[in-house]
């Protein structure tokens, strides 16, 4: 997602990929090198506990290979068990699987419904917590008239780009429109599913506990009001934001949340139920200080200039949050002690790659990033968009 005075036409592609993992490491946009830069869930409030062993000050990331390459418009990523990713194309509604070794991709098929539009399509995509047993595979979409969150079945024995399922719907009425249409989805350490949402540009409904713009959502996997929200009957779990790109839990199962800022600051937050994160009544930091009378509004734990992040995805890995910039076209990390920073976030790879979208964690303490430079946002050069693994520390 960027700003409003951005403009993204990006007319509808198959996407076609061409993979392989290669063992010298990444080519860079440009030629330029890829050698490695020096340098809770649940409805529970964080906890100001420091970690036993934080990690240092200053960390280290290496671009070890490219798994894919030839990715139109990549949005979302889950992992499946084993390793496997899944990534869906917000232009062309299609969901992919990637081989995390060899990176053979496989097309699982469209999801129906899907208007892509500016910056609405099929977003953000996880697996349920219980995949092994129920195949299922949830995706948040922009639709003609909401965005919305749905289920359907992967059965892999099935051919090619006939594997989903008839969708079923478990969760509609998000606002949409053609900026700020949040999109991310994650399954929780509770189980829970949450999804960050936008205000689509008209800012009032941030502040708004009735509708369900600028929120963090928490929801049952039927799409029902998770056990211990704010409010029983609602799936609003915070409020008070522009637009949320990513989340994130740490080992102490704290949930942490990147957010597009206006034309001043963005952010990274530490989600506690029921706050209020201020938007549009303040941006960025001193937000104690702000707003209206009496009301009182959570501070980020960091800050950046939106021209060095327009955050995306983030990650939690080796003790630091990694957060995917676009306009920024660099990789951040936040080292954290318990809910406290190290030191000052450093950046990586700036420039290197381009816009860089999404970062999950994998299961041996790696990263995957993908870029977005086939957006219609970003210049696009031979290979884009990709997703690279990095080792991190």
């Amino acid at each position: 997602m960027q700003r409003r005075f951005q403009t993204a036409v990006l007319a509808a592609a198959s996407l076609l990929l061409a993979a392989g993992c290669t063992s010298g490491g990444a080519q860079p946009r440009g030629g330029g090198s890829s050698a490695p830069a020096e340098n809770r869930g649940g409805a529970a409030s964080p906890s100001a506990t420091a970690s036993s062993a934080a990690p240092p000050a200053k960390g280290a990331v290496q671009v070890t290979g490219t798994l894919a390459t030839g990715l139109k418009s990549p949005w979302g990523v889950a992992v499946l068990p084993g390793g496997d990713l899944l990534v869906s194309s917000r232009d062309t509604g299609k969901i992919f699987r990637v081989a995390a070794h060899g990176g053979k991709i496989t097309e699982l098929g469209s999801v129906p419904g899907v208007d892509p539009g500016g910056e609405g399509g099929l977003l953000g995509i996880a697996v349920s917590s219980t995949f092994g047993a129920d195949h299922q595979v949830y995706a948040y979409f922009t639709t003609a008239s909401d965005n919305r969150i749905a289920r359907m079945i992967y059965d892999e024995k099935r051919p090619q780009g006939n594997q989903l399922g008839a969708p079923d719907t478990i969760f509609k009425g998000i606002p949409k429109g053609q900026i700020h249409n949040g999109g991310r989805i994650a399954f929780g350490p509770d189980k829970m599913l949450y999804a960050g949402t936008g205000e689509t540009g008209d800012t009032g409904l941030a502040q708004d506990k009735q509708s369900l713009g600028g929120k963090i959502l928490r929801m049952t996997p039927d799409g029902q009001p998770a056990h211990g929200n704010p409010e029983a009957d609602s799936v609003v779990y915070d409020y008070g934001h522009r637009n949320v790109q990513g989340l994130a839990w740490d080992d102490d199962k704290r949930l942490w949340a990147s957010e597009f800022g206006q034309n001043t600051w963005d952010e990274l937050n530490l989600i506690e139920p029921g706050r209020n994160y201020g938007w549009p009544e303040v941006e960025g930091k001193g937000k104690a200080r702000g707003g209206t009378a009496g009301t009182v509004f959570t501070d980020p734990v960091e800050v950046w200039k939106t021209a060095d992040a327009s955050p995306s995805g983030i990650a939690y890995a080796k003790g630091s949050i990694w957060m995917a910039s676009l306009r920024g076209e660099r990789l951040w990390r936040i080292p954290l002690n318990g809910t406290k920073p190290v030191a000052a976030p450093q950046a990586f790879l700036e420039g290197t790659y381009g816009r860089l979208r999404t970062v999950v964690a994998a299961d041996d303490g790696a990263l995957w990033l993908v870029t977005s430079n086939t957006d219609g946002r970003g210049t696009p050069h031979k290979g884009d968009d990709r997703i690279l693994r990095l080792k991190v520390s």
